[in-house]
C-alpha cells in the first residue's frame, strides 16, 4: 500500500459535513460530492478522504447513526463508476465499518485510536490501512490553550505509544501510516516546529500523511483569513513534505498539490 519509492499520493478531501471549517455545506448530498469527486480524478487524486463529522476547533460530535447516513451514500454512490481508494475520516468503529462495508478501502483516525479502541481491532481484522493522528483534547476543546513542552519530542512518543496500540490490536505494521496532526491542539509555533521536523517523523519507518489544506495558522502567517486564499502556502508545505520525506498529503485543492507534489518529486530524485 505504502511503497516508499512511489511518488506521495494525494488524499482528496470530501466533507459531506454541514460544518467543517472551509468547504461545510459545499458537499451535503450526493450529487454535488460526485461531481466534486470527478473533479479530484481528473486532477490526478489517489486517494478520496470522505467524513462526516466535522473536526473543526470548537465543533461537536456527530452520532455515528448520522455520520452513517451522510458517507455511506456517497461511498456507494462513487463505487458505481471508479475504483479510486477511499479513506473513512472517522474515530468511530460503527461508522469505519459501515464505510468499508459500502466499499471504502481504509481508516483514516484523527484520535489514533483513543476515541474507540474497537476501530483498531477493525483495522486488523479487515486487514486495512489506518492513518493514526496525533491530537491534544477533542475537536471541541483541543485549541483551548493547548501546551507542550517539547511538541516534536512529545508528538514523537504519543504517535509511537498508538502505534504499539495498533500492533497489539493486530494491525500489520505494513498497513499503519502517522500523520502529526497539524492544527490539531497545536499552536501556531507547535505547528511551524512539526514542519521544521519532519524527517524526525519519517524516520520512524511509518508513512507519514500531512494535512495542513489551507489551516488557520498559515493565514496568521499570510495575514489572510479566507481559508480559500491558502491554496498556495498550502502548496508550499506540500513540497516541503516531499523532500522530507512525507508520503501522503490530505488536502482540498489537488491539482495545485499535485503539481507540487510531482515537481517536489522530481527534484528529490536527483538527490
Amino acid at each position: 500500500m505504502f511503497n516508499p519509492f512511489y511518488k506521495p499520493l494525494i488524499m482528496g478531501i470530501l466533507n459531506v459535513t454541514p460544518d467543517s471549517f472551509s468547504d461545510g455545506g459545499c458537499y451535503g448530498d450526493v450529487a454535488s460530492a460526485i461531481l466534486q469527486v470527478k473533479k479530484m480524478l481528473g486532477e490526478g487524486v489517489d486517494i478520496i478522504d470522505i467524513g462526516g463529522e466535522s473536526t473543526r476547533p470548537g465543533a461537536e460530535p456527530v452520532a455515528a447513526d448520522e455520520q452513517i447516513c451522510r458517507v455511506v451514500p456517497v461511498i456507494t454512490a462513487i463505487r458505481q463508476f471508479t475504483d479510486t481508494l477511499i479513506s473513512i475520516d472517522t474515530t468511530s468503529s460503527i461508522v469505519a465499518a459501515a464505510a468499508l462495508a459500502a466499499g471504502a478501502n481504509m481508516i483514516n483516525d484523527v484520535s489514533g485510536g483513543k476515541n474507540d479502541a474497537d476501530i483498531l481491532a477493525l483495522a486488523a481484522k479487515a486487514e486495512v490501512p489506518i492513518i493514526l493522528m496525533h491530537s491534544q483534547g477533542t475537536p471541541k476543546t483541543m485549541q483551548d490553550n493547548p501546551y507542550y513542552e517539547e511538541v516534536v519530542r512529545e508528538v514523537l512518543a504519543a504517535l509511537q505509544e498508538r502505534i504499539k496500540a495498533a500492533l497489539d490490536a493486530g494491525v500489520k505494521k505494513d498497513n499503519i501510516a502517522i500523520d502529526p496532526g497539524i492544527g490539531f491542539g497545536k499552536r501556531k509555533q507547535d505547528n511551524l516546529d512539526l514542519l521544521a521536523h519532519l524527517e524526525v517523523l519519517v524516520a520512524l519507518g511509518f508513512p507519514v500523511l500531512l494535512g495542513t489544506s489551507r489551516k488557520r495558522f498559515m493565514g496568521s502567517i499570510c495575514d489572510v483569513s479566507e481559508p480559500t486564499e491558502l491554496v498556495t502556502a498550502t502548496a508550499v508545505t506540500t513540497a516541503l513534505g516531499v523532500m522530507a520525506g512525507v508520503k501522503m498529503f490530505r488536502v482540498h485543492d489537488v491539482k495545485e498539490n499535485r503539481q507540487a507534489v510531482d515537481v517536489a518529486w522530481a527534484i528529490k530524485q536527483c538527490r
